[in-house]
């Protein structure tokens, strides 16, 4: 199936965190094993009681996807829990993913405090990324705001029958309740070739941390870090979001070849500081923001830590976009298998 060249239409998107994963490791017979992954200092018990649960909502267009379940004891972080493996499902259909709505349930669907949830991410091991090729594509991720992606009429992400998907998620508890069964749930909006042509998407991901791992220490008081990433492909951003931690003051997204300002997305935070949602910004009114092979982008993150401490893992700054290309036969390099 081909991704379709450039067509604007006004784009509804929210980005939420992730951190980056190592393919999954085999499967072993005891309960718990400890497992670090690249780019983050921390580790932590890996549990063979979570398990994948797949269904196929035809007539509503949905995939309902269920990670768990999950012990969660009290005031306990990431690094405490035994977390699930990675693990995947096979695409059932020639078509595209258009929507995505994440949640925290326990075992009869119940929805449970989004804040449960450090992070979840969905992987397309058949494609590289296209900012950091030596990655898997990333296509979706949530974090605690639990903020869905709207669908994009005429638009969506390509997928083929048979294409293996791999969800990863992680846990945290910093309340003073336990939570014995704990799933992330992901609600998947499609269409299939037979029942639409859309136009194809590429999710292009900008963390501060390059291509490394998505956390990195917070530091005491006021702190910016910034990365630059050159465009490899001509086409257009249809929009830009971006995700922070807790104190986080802004993530700037700069067009250096051209001095321009992409975006300068704040986001919504209580009192405390404890960050409750981010913007994204659509590019309609001008037709999708144009990039050229060679142009340069710098993202920036700033943070104002109160707490006077360090704290480890305590930032992310990520920018994402949804990239049309100029033509698409330019990304065919992307593909990790022959094409059909």
């Amino acid at each position: 199936m081909k991704r379709s060249s450039p067509v604007f239409a006004i784009l509804s998107v929210c980005i939420a965190c992730a951190a980056l994963h190592a393919a999954p490791r085999r499967q072993s017979s005891a309960q718990h094993e400890t497992e670090m992954h690249p780019g983050r200092m921390e580790m932590h018990a890996v549990s063979d009681a979570a398990k994948l649960g797949v269904r196929n909502d035809s007539a509503a267009r949905q995939l309902i996807l269920r990670l768990g379940p999950v012990k969660l004891p009290a005031r306990s972080d990431s690094g405490s829990i035994a977390q699930p493996r990675d693990l995947s499902f096979s695409v059932p259909f020639d078509g595209w993913f258009t929507a995505y709505r994440p949640a925290v349930v326990d075992a009869s669907g119940a929805p449970l405090p989004g804040h449960l949830l450090h992070h979840a991410s969905l992987w397309n091991p058949a494609r590289s990324d296209m900012v950091c090729p030596s990655k898997d594509e990333h296509v979706f991720a949530a974090g605690s705001e639990l903020t869905a992606w709207g669908e994009v009429p005429g638009f969506g992400y390509a997928v083929r029958q048979g294409e293996k998907i791999r969800v990863s998620a992680m846990f945290m508890n910093p309340t003073q309740a336990a939570y014995p069964d704990v799933y992330f749930e992901l609600r998947i909006q499609y269409r299939t070739t037979e029942a639409a042509t859309l136009k194809g998407i590429y999710p292009m991901w900008m963390n501060v941390e390059e291509c490394g791992g998505s956390s990195y220490t917070l530091d005491p008081g006021k702190s910016t870090t910034a990365a630059r990433f050159t465009i490899k492909y001509p086409g257009v951003l249809l929009a830009i979001g971006g995700h922070l931690h807790d104190y986080g003051r802004d993530l700037l997204i700069q067009d250096l070849t051209f001095m321009d300002t992409v975006a300068n997305l704040v986001p919504r935070t209580d009192a405390a500081g404890d960050l409750l949602s981010m913007p994204a910004v659509s590019f309609a009114e001008r037709g999708g923001y144009h990039l050229e092979q060679g142009q340069t982008l710098k993202v920036s993150a700033t943070y104002d830590n109160p707490t006077g401490r360090y704290l480890p893992e305590g930032a992310m700054g990520i920018a994402v976009g949804y990239f049309l290309p100029a033509q698409d036969s330019e990304l065919s390099s992307l593909e990790r298998r022959p094409s059909r």
